[in-house]
């Protein structure tokens, strides 16, 4: 795990709890583009969307000043089809060292030169997608190639020792049989894993779901084993009570009590205000958010990494989310 300092890990609290306390986000993930290079089964994107309206990176700094969040995701679409994401990423790192920065990309446009010249710019860690151990990741993202492709370069990458490339797997009942596997496949490529459930609400394919008692049975065993995994040392990035919940949310349908809008937010390439990637509606302002959706909200219906690292309690957060990152602590 790279540790990368105590001095910006307690900035990184003062400014959440900065934030806990007067309602500003913990999370802000900013869609540069909505343009993507894959059409991916689970996903309501994919193609090019010529003349889009999008925010200059000195436009992005000013949405990140006005909310100043402890993390920023830079997602897309597929963030590496911007020519000046170099650019984006330092307008929003500060001389000071803060935020967190999270690049979320498919990686087909990754290689070890952009990866590099990222990090030197100011990403603190790399999310990439992976949903099979194997081609069929190119059948469900619907990119010939994008599995041999990051079985090349993720290794490379990981072999440079900075700790910083998590791959991130959507949990369908396509890849149900998988999610072990994939595990075996990221561990031997060097890297770390995260897991999220998938949702119906961007496409309402609900054949993607686990709903059956056998694969729910199924997927109860799956999380148990993750769970021994996790409490032995396998670089699994979800917290156990993250691991629980996804059960959960495919068990129940929903998990309840998202502080979407609040706790984190989504801002669109044209700079708009949205809930999160599942919800279409948009707002001027953060603060028409939260009182237009966020203070009457009851959607349940997803369980996806973002929101489940940031249900919790700010200092539960910061424990498993935060200090994690910066100091080998136990979580």
């Amino acid at each position: 795990m790279e540790t990368i300092g105590f001095i910006r890990a307690t900035r990184l609290f003062l400014r959440g709890c900065r934030n806990y306390v007067i309602g500003k986000p913990l999370v802000i993930s900013f869609e540069v583009t909505g343009s993507c290079n894959a059409h991916c089964l689970h996903c309501d994107k994919g193609g090019i969307i010529k003349d889009e309206k999008q925010m200059s990176p000195s436009e992005i700094l000013e949405r990140y000043r006005e909310l100043r969040p402890v993390v920023v995701q830079v997602s897309g679409g597929e963030p590496l089809l911007r020519k000046d994401l170099l650019e984006i990423v330092r307008a929003i790192k500060e001389p000071n060292g803060t935020p967190y920065l999270i690049l979320v990309t498919n990686g087909y446009r990754l290689n070890k030169g952009l990866y590099l010249r990222l990090r030197q710019a100011g990403v603190d860690q790399f999310s990439v997608s992976l949903d099979f151990p194997d081609e069929r990741h190119d059948r469900f993202r619907r990119i010939p190639g994008l599995f041999r492709h990051l079985e090349k370069t993720i290794p490379e990458l990981t072999r440079l020792g900075y700790n910083d490339v998590v791959l991130n797997t959507a949990i369908t009942s396509e890849n149900l049989n998988d999610l072990l596997d994939l595990y075996k496949t990221v561990e031997k490529w060097g890297a770390s894993l995260s897991y999220s459930a998938y949702s119906a609400l961007r496409t309402g394919n609900q054949d993607l779901l686990i709903t059956s008692p056998e694969d729910l049975s199924r997927l109860r065993a799956t999380i148990n084993e993750l769970i021994k995994m996790k409490r032995c040392g396998k670089r699994i990035r979800n917290p156990i009570s993250v691991l629980e919940n996804i059960f959960r949310f495919f068990m129940d349908g929903a998990v309840e009590g998202c502080k979407t809008g609040i706790r984190f937010l989504l801002i669109t390439p044209d700079g708009l205000f949205r809930p999160c990637a599942h919800t279409q509606q948009q707002f001027e302002t953060h603060n028409e958010l939260k009182e237009r959706y966020s203070r009457t909200n009851t959607c349940g219906a997803c369980y996806v990494a973002i929101r489940g690292y940031s249900d919790k309690s700010f200092f539960g957060l910061f424990k498993e989310q935060i200090m994690a990152r910066f100091i080998p602590i136990e979580v």
